[in-house]
This record gives C-alpha cells, sequence and structure tokens, in this order.
C-alpha cells in the first residue's frame, strides 16, 4: 500500500509539473471553471430569490449541495483525469503499455493524466461551502470526509461505466452519457424525487452518494447517513475493481508501439 500511494504521488507530481509547463493555460482553465460554476449556480440564486424553500431545501443548502459536487467532481479528475478516456483506452488496445510496467493497471491508468480544470471545481466548491454559512471545524473535517466519499463513488462509476468498453467494444457515447447524467442528477436536492427515480439515484446512476447523502452528513452528522455513504463508496468501488478486472481476462492488445512521454 504505501509503495503505490508513493507512486500515486510521483504521477500527481508530474502531471502538476507538466501543467506548470504553460501556466497561463493552467490558470485560465482554473479561472474559466469556476467562474462557468458561478453562472450556472446563478440559476438556483435567482430561483431561491422566488421560492424561499423547496420541500425544506434553502439556498444555503444548495451552496453545501454545490460545494459537495463541485468539489469531488474536481478532486476526480484531477487525480485521475484518465478515468474519462478509459473505454478510448481499450477499444485501443492502449492498454498494453500499463500491462508491461510492474505497477497496478487500473491504478496506473487513471492518475496517469490530470485534468486541470478539477482543480477550478475543487476550488470552487470550497468558496461554496464557505458561501452556506455552516463554518466550524467539525463542518470543515466533514465536508472533507464527505468529498473524499463522494470522490470514491464519482471515480468508481466511471471505471465501472467505461469497463464496458471491454464487452461492447466502443463505450465511449454511453460512458458519456451515463457521467452526465450522473453529474446533472446530482445538483438536485433529493428530495425532489420520489419512488422509483428516487431508488435509481441510489443505485443505477448513484448521483444522491456524491450530492444529496454527502450534504446531509456536512448538515448534521449521523451514524445512519455516515454508514449509508460509506457503503455506498465501498459497495460502488468494490463493483468497478471487479468489472475492470473481470473485463481485463478479455482484453485483447492493440499490438501496437506506443511510446509514452
Amino acid at each position: 500500500m504505501r509503495r503505490e500511494l508513493t507512486f500515486l504521488v510521483a504521477l500527481w507530481k508530474a502531471n502538476l509539473l507538466a501543467a506548470m509547463e504553460y501556466r497561463v493555460s493552467f490558470i485560465s482553465q482554473i479561472a474559466g471553471m469556476m467562474l462557468n460554476n458561478a453562472v450556472y449556480f446563478l440559476f438556483w440564486v435567482i430561483f431561491f430569490d422566488r421560492f424561499q424553500s423547496v420541500r425544506g431545501w434553502e439556498l444555503s443548502d444548495m451552496f453545501l449541495l454545490f460545494g459537495i459536487v463541485a468539489s469531488g467532481f474536481g478532486l476526480g479528475v484531477y487525480l485521475f483525469g484518465n478515468a474519462f478516456s478509459l473505454a478510448d483506452t481499450i477499444a485501443g488496445g492502449r492498454l498494453d503499455y500499463y500491462l508491461s510496467l510492474p505497477r497496478p493497471v487500473l491504478l496506473h491508468a487513471l492518475a496517469s493524466r490530470s485534468v486541470s480544470s478539477g482543480l477550478g471545481d475543487f476550488t470552487y466548491g470550497l468558496i461554496s461551502f464557505a458561501l452556506a454559512g455552516r463554518f466550524s471545524p467539525g463542518a470543515l473535517a466533514r465536508f472533507v470526509g464527505a468529498t473524499i466519499l463522494a470522490t470514491v463513488v464519482f471515480v468508481a462509476f466511471l471505471v465501472l461505466v467505461q469497463s464496458l468498453a471491454f464487452w461492447m467494444g466502443n463505450a465511449t457515447m454511453l460512458a458519456q452519457q451515463a457521467t452526465n447524467a450522473l453529474i446533472t442528477f446530482a445538483m438536485y436536492p433529493i428530495t425532489l424525487f420520489d419512488g422509483t427515480a428516487k431508488l435509481l439515484l441510489f443505485t443505477v446512476i448513484p448521483a444522491a452518494f456524491i450530492g444529496a447523502v454527502p450534504a446531509e452528513l456536512v448538515r448534521q452528522f449521523t451514524w445512519p447517513t455516515f454508514a449509508a455513504l460509506l457503503a455506498g463508496a465501498a459497495g460502488f468501488l468494490a463493483l468497478a475493481l471487479f468489472a475492470f478486472h473481470r473485463g481485463l481476462r478479455r482484453y485483447e492488445s492493440g499490438s501496437a508501439i506506443q511510446i509514452q512521454v
């Protein structure tokens, strides 16, 4: 475990140094994503200016929800940026490079690329949390823990749907649609959904585990909420690992010489 962690830190450091070679582009991506998030959230500001509360959710709760989703998403895409292109890597036979090295294949593949704009999402998430008006040492600790668990669910879901490429070949479009649905539904209060729709948001598209459940944990810590979030993160991580390693048995080499710089 210690060796893998050291390896990950080295990869993240290399990715950061590579991004910092073009500092203007690096900073502009971060600033641009923060501005994009602010413009998107403006909708909720206008909405709650007209309707003070929606099924128990107020504007401060939306700041908290958006902060969790943005931070979890940003942390995931920055640390494990290749999760977005894993299906293309599989379908194109480009896993050969990772298989040829004495490192965990999935971990290496995911962390070998960082999406710089993810730092903008992560930073905006922290600002959104501060604007929620619930800041305290305890709330900050819960926010950090909830964000990490939300990141685990997000990355695990990406791996799970992208691993369909082992069986389907080109699964890129399906993975993109599933990811968009996950992010979209995560940014809505869970109380807006009932019955089957709510069940789907805890299972097929686990948006509740990267939005509403972590937000509820930060609002007020309870052991059942913490247990639900922890179980969701562990469950989807286990499914993702199972799907990837089961699919790896079916993997066919790209039979191509590739140079990684």
